[in-house]
């Protein structure tokens, strides 16, 4: 995230609360939404490229980036209704939404409660397919992390800290290659905790889906609901915050979903590969027809339920093979 942005940060007012985001490019719509204790400067390395043909639409979520961060409802479908009111503000009907990591977990439940206004889907590295996730993130729901958090992003401790992932990034090679790669972003993070009212946050917004054990928030019971709408996975074979097998849960849950897993990438694919990440994501917007939202067929889904053939989450063969 220390990519400084050259697209203009627009605001909205909700509710009393501002919300930033950034818009580039003429034609159809993507909502591209970060991931947790990110903001949109992490999709800068495939805006330029990607506003040649779409609208691209970049917020920073609520409690993110330069977005207010106030007492307020931090959990996915708190983002969802945001998300669906900024396209409102905008004029927008419908999107292909396209969400990272926990942003993914946000497009996921933005299509569902809003399926008129999805199109397409697309999940990079996302969260809601498995409970494994980095330890790191787990402990920002124990109790003391605000305050010790507070300690080490004290000045002078941060700047050591953030320095030396920063090196590790730039410098690691080899086998050490696939545990360092991501460090420059984490850097980005620990900077913007020195902010309580991001710390604040982000820690409210960990408790609502994740736990001691991991994820809690799961797509596996409504998994039935994607045939509906056209999907897409995407993953970096060195992902060391949601293990890449996770991809494979998603084609369990639905068979009809694409995946692209990038090699040499981590949990970041968007920025390690921008050009590829673009060209996938352009692929499957212009070889996909949009989701149509029909009311009776959405209402049989539903009432029908999850497939008796569809593969619980809890039993799906973990081994992902590629070509």
């Amino acid at each position: 995230m220390t990519e400084r942005s050259e697209h203009e940060v627009q605001f909205f007012t909700l509710h009393g609360k501002k919300r930033a985001y950034v818009k580039a490019g003429q034609g159809p719509v993507l909502l591209l939404l970060h991931g947790l204790a990110c903001d949109h400067r992490t999709w800068l390395p495939v805006i330029d490229e990607l506003a040649q043909k779409y609208t691209v639409i970049a917020p920073d979520l609520l409690g993110h980036g330069v977005s207010d961060k106030p007492r307020a409802d931090y959990t996915l479908g708190g983002y969802a209704n945001g998300m669906r009111d900024l396209l409102t503000v905008l004029g927008i009907d419908k999107v292909t939404v396209v969400g990272h990591s926990f942003g993914g977990g946000v497009a996921m439940q933005f299509a569902y409660q809003f399926p008129e206004r999805t199109q397409r889907m697309m999940l990079v590295a996302t969260g809601g397919l498995g409970p494994e996730v980095t330890p790191l993130i787990k402990l920002i729901q124990m109790p003391g992390w605000f305050r010790v958090m507070g300690l080490l992003t004290l000045p002078g401790i941060r700047h050591m800290e953030t320095f030396a992932l920063r090196s590790a990034a730039a410098h690691g090679a080899g086998p050490l290659r696939k545990y360092t790669r991501d460090l420059a972003e984490v850097a980005d993070i620990v900077d913007s905790w020195q902010d309580r009212r991001t710390r604040f946050a982000i820690r409210h917004l960990v408790r609502a889906v994740i736990d001691w054990r991991g994820q809690i928030v799961t797509m596996a019971d409504r998994a039935y609901l994607t045939e509906a709408i056209p999907l897409a996975v995407v993953w970096g074979t060195e992902d060391q915050v949601i293990p890449v097998r996770h991809a494979s849960n998603a084609a369990a849950l639905a068979p009809e979903l694409r995946i692209e897993v990038l090699a040499d990438a981590g949990h970041f694919p968007h920025k390690d590969h921008p050009e590829q990440f673009a060209r996938i994501l352009d692929d499957f917007v212009a070889t996909t027809e949009p989701a149509t939202y029909n009311r009776a067929r959405f209402r049989r889904m539903l009432s029908s339920g999850m497939s008796k053939t569809t593969t619980p989450l809890t039993s799906v063969d973990t081994a992902l093979t590629t070509a």
